[in-house]
């Protein structure tokens, strides 16, 4: 592993230097004796890091798959454990590894408030014009929240066939697969046409599919002055109404501050409260006899709608040929890989990762995630608390639970003594 000297660009000295620390250590909990991993250490700091392959991997005929472990252990706030798959280039030095180093596959998590991502993301190179565009595959649909926060250590495995399909796991289960082709966004391939970007709407053009009736003629008794609310004239006060007395009366309790100054803060008053000789009362003050619809209320007159003699449709520019089409038909076909990097930022420190392997055979990968995530989840699985440490565990955070408990333990009993 080669760790970067290089710095961001457009950015300022202090900030744009890639001077986040990595150790290799032993996971802080479920250890496995002398296995040891990469360790993020570093908070709010950029790191990046990097290893060449021992040989190139070149897309022709065989699968990529791609497969590491990561363990936040102490959960993530806002950060990610995604890799990059450096493109081949006879200048690549991993010594300046850096942001806008050319990759050729970023995959792997990234999370950010309440965003759980898992992104998988290739460059594809246009074979018109030669430059390069992102193509993200769409998100998985499924809930990827535990995985960041369990602080266990998860497998994140990336395969992608010569076929055109590709497929994401997480601890060898699919979270998400699809295609090349169809499950990218922007799609690999431009459509065949575009509008006309010089064609203009005509200005009568008529696009309303409803127009108000030109022959309508408001009704002679129509009156537009009828309020939409009047009083009820069957209304009565109810009995016992004060109508004397105030809904508010000044706090007979209150006392002035002594730090009162009437000079600055003028003549002091105490706060008013509800009247409690209300609280008993149907109401208090003067009574209004209360609003109901008006039955004579009609509004603002319109003439009624009809359809549009004249209407035409929605307008849409004409279509053209686009010029800047072409079919790529085997987007698998991507830049070989050379490298492998990390290049992060984390608000949260101590993340792990091990066990990174690039093959295209799926039994190697899968006697590789055995030989170590397997021996993880065994010890993890080992030290998981037994179900009564767990239950004294969950009601030492939620007390209400021992109710629950006593009560589901004293029901049988209390059923044994009546029926038996």
């Amino acid at each position: 592993w080669v760790l970067s000297k290089t710095k961001k660009e457009d950015m300022d000295d202090n900030v744009a230097k890639y001077d986040g620390r990595w150790e290799v250590e032993e996971l802080k909990e479920n250890t496995v004796p002398g296995d040891r991993g990469l360790v993020l250490k570093s908070v709010a700091k950029h790191h990046a890091i990097s290893a060449m392959l021992t040989k190139a991997f070149i897309f022709d005929n065989k699968p990529l798959i791609v497969q590491y472990e990561v363990n936040f252990q102490e959960g993530i706030d806002c950060g990610g454990a995604y890799i990059k798959l450096l493109s081949s280039s006879d200048d690549l030095n991993l010594e300046y590894f850096f942001d806008k180093t050319p990759y050729t596959i970023m995959f792997g998590p990234d999370k950010c408030g309440e965003d759980y991502k898992l992104h998988f993301i290739f460059r594809h190179k246009n074979p018109k014009t030669g430059e390069y565009d992102e193509k993200h595959a769409k998100r998985p649909d499924v809930d990827l929240k535990k995985f960041y926060l369990d602080k266990k250590t998860h497998l994140y495995t990336l395969v992608v066939k010569p076929d055109d399909t590709f497929e994401m796991l997480i601890d060898q289960s699919v979270v998400s697969k699809g295609s090349l082709l169809e499950d990218v966004v922007p799609p690999v391939n431009p459509p065949k046409e575009i509008e006309d970007p010089s064609d203009k709407k005509p200005d009568d053009w008529d696009e309303r599919p409803k127009i108000s009736d030109p022959n309508a003629v408001k009704p002679d008794d129509w009156d537009e002055d009828e309020p939409s609310k009047i009083e009820d004239p069957d209304a009565v006060k109810p009995e016992g109404w004060l109508d004397d007395e105030p809904q508010y009366v000044l706090d007979p309790n209150a006392r002035k501050p002594k730090d009162w100054d009437e000079e600055m803060d003028g003549e002091w008053e105490a706060p008013q409260i509800p009247n409690p000789k209300c609280e008993t009362a149907p109401g208090c003050g003067h009574w209004v006899r209360p609003m109901k619809n008006n039955p004579n209320y009609k509004g603002k007159w319109k003439a009624p709608m009809i359809d549009n003699p004249n209407y035409q449709g929605t307008w849409s520019p004409r279509k053209i040929p686009n010029p800047n089409y072409f079919e790529d038909l085997h987007p698998f076909k991507m830049t070989s890989v050379s490298a492998i990097g990390l290049e992060l930022w984390s608000m949260t420190s101590d993340i792990y990762f091990d066990n990174f392997i690039i093959c295209s055979e799926k039994e190697v990968a899968d006697r590789w995630a055995a030989d170590g995530w397997g021996l993880k989840k065994l010890v993890a699985s080992a030290n998981e608390p037994g179900m009564f440490s767990q239950l004294v565990t969950a009601a030492e955070d939620h007390p209400w639970l021992w109710v629950l408990y006593i009560l589901t333990l004293a029901l049988p009993v209390g059923l044994g003594v009546l029926f038996c």
